[in-house]
């Protein structure tokens, strides 16, 4: 059974937390870690590019000179893709780049990510965030007492509190989130997880159904 430790609000060890097989000791599916992750990043991307083809760009209504005997080559209008400021051919235009994936896959997917950073001993559980004052120094003082200075570091949290969400407001290395918005991507691009008791039990229960 896959344990992770422990430590109250100042740093100190207060043991460790046993966790479900099921859910973070289960097999690491790379194949599908990579689908989520991929589908996730597409999903981000607004699709807004655009460009104007030859019917959509203004002008060119006219014949540019006549079709024969001016020894050049035939053109129709002024706007088409060979001439300059003309349409641009096989543009992008706007899409979606959202990418179906079936709920039981995705799970499947946030339980390998927690398997995957278990295994690697990058979790740690504190019983409680140290913060109560919307101070970005404050908290970056307490993750310096975790032993946590600098790189990706995710923050799993029972809820999101406006004081806290401040003071993390300024730690561009440093990302909050709650169990239920917490994706397999966020895990895998962070370093470092630290998680609430309260946050990473919650997670245990929603991912054991």
């Amino acid at each position: 059974m896959p344990s992770v430790p422990v430590l109250d609000q100042n740093g100190k060890a207060q043991g460790t937390l046993e966790l479900s097989a099921e859910v973070f000791g289960g097999p690491i599916r790379t194949a599908l870690l990579h689908q989520s992750v991929v589908r996730e990043l597409a999903a981000k991307r607004a699709g807004t590019h655009d460009t104007k083809g030859r019917s959509e760009v203004s002008g060119g209504g006219r014949k540019p000179w006549r079709q024969k005997g001016t020894g050049r080559a035939r053109q129709g209008s002024i706007r088409a893709t060979q001439w300059k400021g003309g349409g641009k051919p096989f543009g992008p235009t706007p899409r979606k780049y959202d990418k179906r994936m079936p709920v039981g896959m995705r799970r499947a997917a946030l339980r390998a990510a927690l398997a995957a950073k278990v295994a690697a001993g990058e979790v740690t559980v504190v019983e409680q965030i140290g913060v109560a004052e919307p101070k970005t120094r404050a908290l970056a003082s307490w993750l310096r007492g975790l032993g946590v200075a600098s790189g990706p570091t995710l923050l799993v949290v029972s809820e999101l509190a406006p004081a806290l969400e401040r003071a993390a407001r300024n730690i561009p290395w440093l990302q909050v989130e709650t169990p239920t918005q917490t994706s397999a991507y966020e895990l895998l691009r962070n370093g470092r997880v630290i998680a609430e008791r309260g946050a990473i039990l919650a997670m245990q229960e929603a991912l054991a159904r």
